[in-house]
């Protein structure tokens, strides 16, 4: 599946011969620097439609509307650490005068089996004349792409003397050269030119009703993304920019400089005929989307919504025929002739008798809605991705390590008692917005009264691991890692799966002191990307710095933790998700109760799961109490560690 970036964000490169494809709908220049570690482009580390070839890389040899450029990274020269593409508009009359007035270009990185790797739609632009669309960087050892966009008004002059170049004005000249000039597209027959009397009174603003708008071939270039796997591209257009008129005697393209024209999601699918009388069956995927994750995640909130209805519209009916009896029984006993004897029994059998029809009448909607949603239910279970299926799900059996991070990862199950075989699935989007929190103290349930607290502890860590797990195994192999702190010890067998397979970022972190290093490393690194990204300056971040999704896992909180550590971790629950640190904790409340008020808002800050069902998630739409079931690993199963194996020799393999 292709990775759709956006400014900013990254994306491993598991080959090294690549091709970076563009589409910009009208002429551009390409070309190509290279950079070592401190940034510094050497003035042969460059090429242009002049110069097209150096070591691992090469770019098309003239201005055209869909150039390319082909990459070897393990052809270029030892001290390279980053390839950066850039576009520039050639200069000339008849083009664009900058990129505002012209289709977003669009760009595509493939691998070498032609699959598309990443994709970005560059967006926002306006008066630039020359970008850098996309760079390939080193980072670990292993090389990923970052989209980046970033435009330059004095053009590619300008933006050669920012990467370092000491004679950018006379190298941007030669590229522009090299390249030649921009030529005017010549009239197609049925592309009618002006008369004179025309030019009287049309403007290229204006369009004639009786004279049809030009318009290029819709047919997209090889190697473009259909609208089905980029959602912010169009196909090749030839738009006018208002500072640069036709050329004279040339055609007038009447069309919107603005305007874009983004096609539509392809359809769901296809429905099979109902049976007479009977519903229609169901179909995995049957909802709107761009990509068929989409579509079963918009399908699975959709069963969601429904059940909630049909359960809200259920219980109201009960309780309006409830209510009905009460007022109706209230009625026959305030007549005192009807108190006794046979009229005040029929009267009261007759209230009784509506009453368990209007609910008789209310069930039989309410299973016909089941029926339907559990048949629906066990269509789409067995078509979910890993992210989004059981543990016991054939899926897992078939992981293959991810190459792009999905939509949603699901944590569990939800139910309501009027449909307890029925289990819609927990989904939370990715990345994380807050922290998870598995809480091991004796909640309401009947399962958690059943159990002791040394059984409840092991089950919520039990739960934590496999919820570790899960999310170590959607993310693209280096792009997650583990963290634990178990200050006593106690999690050692839980942790076993995690330890034993090397999928942990280190040893688990016991006492105070492993406490007080692992929140500080953390902290630090929260701080870094903060500071970088509100001063849009990603590229200074330390290059030893991880900056893949980073989850702690913290056991047996508050012990081991003093006051420090403490703020550290209320630190970590409110400004990590934004950069990537997320908190994961495993602890009972009731433990931390000597701090009072004061952890009120970290317990706020995260999602409460429990190791055992219970009807804790509230749903203020229609007032539900959904009982939350979580997930388990089947009893004997080596699904888990499995996973795991191959998560970690992928990571070995990526040298990440």
């Amino acid at each position: 599946m292709t990775a759709e970036l956006v400014r900013g964000q990254n994306h491993p490169l598991p080959d090294t011969r690549l091709e970076i494809r563009v589409s910009a709908g009208h002429p551009v220049v390409a070309c190509a620097t290279c950079s070592d570690a401190q940034g510094t482009v050497r003035d042969e580390w460059i090429a242009h439609p002049g110069a097209p070839t150096l070591s691992g890389v090469e770019v098309s040899r003239r201005a055209t509307e869909a150039p390319r450029f082909t990459v070897d990274l393990d052809a270029v020269p030892e001290a390279v650490h980053q390839v950066n593409a850039l576009l520039a508009l050639p200069e000339g009359p008849g083009g664009p005068a900058h990129f505002g007035a012209t289709a977003a270009p669009f760009v595509a990185v493939t691998g070498r089996d032609e699959a598309e790797l990443a994709s970005f739609t560059i967006t926002g632009l306006v008066s630039e004349t020359a970008l850098v669309a996309v760079e390939l960087y080193r980072r670990q050892g292993a090389w990923k792409v970052r989209a980046v966009g970033q435009g330059y008004e004095g053009g590619l002059a300008q933006l050669l003397a920012d990467q370092g170049l000491t004679k950018a004005l006379e190298t941007a000249a030669d590229i522009q050269g090299s390249a030649g000039t921009l030529r005017t597209p010549r009239a197609e027959p049925a592309q009618l030119r002006t008369s004179a009397a025309d030019a009287a009174y049309i403007r290229p603003d204006m369009p004639r009703p009786d004279q049809p708008a030009p318009g290029p071939d819709a047919t997209l270039p090889d190697g473009i993304a259909s609208p089905g796997q980029q959602s912010g591209s169009t196909g090749p257009q030839q738009t006018p920019t208002p500072d640069a008129p036709p050329a004279p005697g040339g055609p007038i393209d009447y069309s919107h400089p603005r305007r874009q024209s983004v096609a539509p999601p392809p359809p769901p699918p296809a429905v099979p005929p109902a049976q007479p009388g009977q519903p229609a069956p169901p179909v995995a995927g049957d909802a709107t989307g761009w990509s068929m994750e989409e579509r079963l995640y918009n399908q699975i909130w959709g069963m969601f919504e429904d059940l909630a209805r049909a359960v809200a519209a259920y219980r109201s009916a009960v309780d309006f025929a409830e209510t009905r009896l009460d007022q109706e029984l209230d009625q026959a006993l305030s007549d005192p002739r009807s108190r006794i004897g046979g009229a005040g029994d029929a009267a009261r059998e007759a209230a009784r008798g509506k009453c368990e029809e209007l609910t008789d009448r209310a069930r039989q909607a309410l299973d016909r809605d089941l029926a339907q949603l559990t048949a629906e239910s066990a269509v789409v279970e067995p078509a979910l991705p890993p992210a989004f299926a059981r543990w016991d799900n054939p899926v897992w059996h078939a992981y293959r390590v991810p190459m792009e991070v999905p939509m949603a990862v699901r944590l569990g199950d939800l139910q309501l008692p009027e449909s307890p075989e029925l289990r819609i699935p927990l989904l939370v989007r990715l990345p994380l917005e807050r922290g998870l929190w598995v809480d091991s103290g004796r909640t309401g349930s009947e399962v958690a009264m059943a159990l002791d607290d040394a059984q409840l502890r092991r089950l919520a860590m039990d739960s934590a691991v496999a919820h570790a797990s899960r999310l170590l195994a959607v993310y693209p192999p280096g792009d997650f890692s583990i963290h634990v702190i178990d200050p006593a010890g106690a999690a050692a067998a839980s942790l076993a799966p995690l330890v034993e397979s090397g999928a942990l970022a280190g040893p688990p972190a016991a006492g105070a002191q492993g406490v007080s290093a692992t929140l500080a490393t953390l902290t630090q690194r929260v701080d870094l990307v903060t500071m970088a990204v509100r001063g849009g300056a990603a590229d200074a971040l330390p290059p030893d710095l991880d900056t893949g999704e980073q989850l702690l896992i913290v056991n047996d909180f508050p012990h081991g933790f003093d006051d420090r550590a403490v703020n550290q971790l209320r630190y970590l629950a409110d400004e990590g998700p934004a950069v990537g640190v997320h908190l994961l904790m495993v602890a009972d409340r009731e433990d931390a109760s000597a701090y009072g008020p004061v952890l009120d808002p970290l317990w706020r800050s995260l999602l409460r799961l429990t190791p055992v069902p219970d009807d804790h998630l509230a749903d203020p739409w229609v007032r539900h109490a959904w009982t939350y079931e979580p997930l388990t690993v089947p009893a004997g199963s080596a699904v888990l560690r499995q996973v795991l194996d191959q998560m970690v020799a992928a990571r070995r393999n990526w040298r990440r």
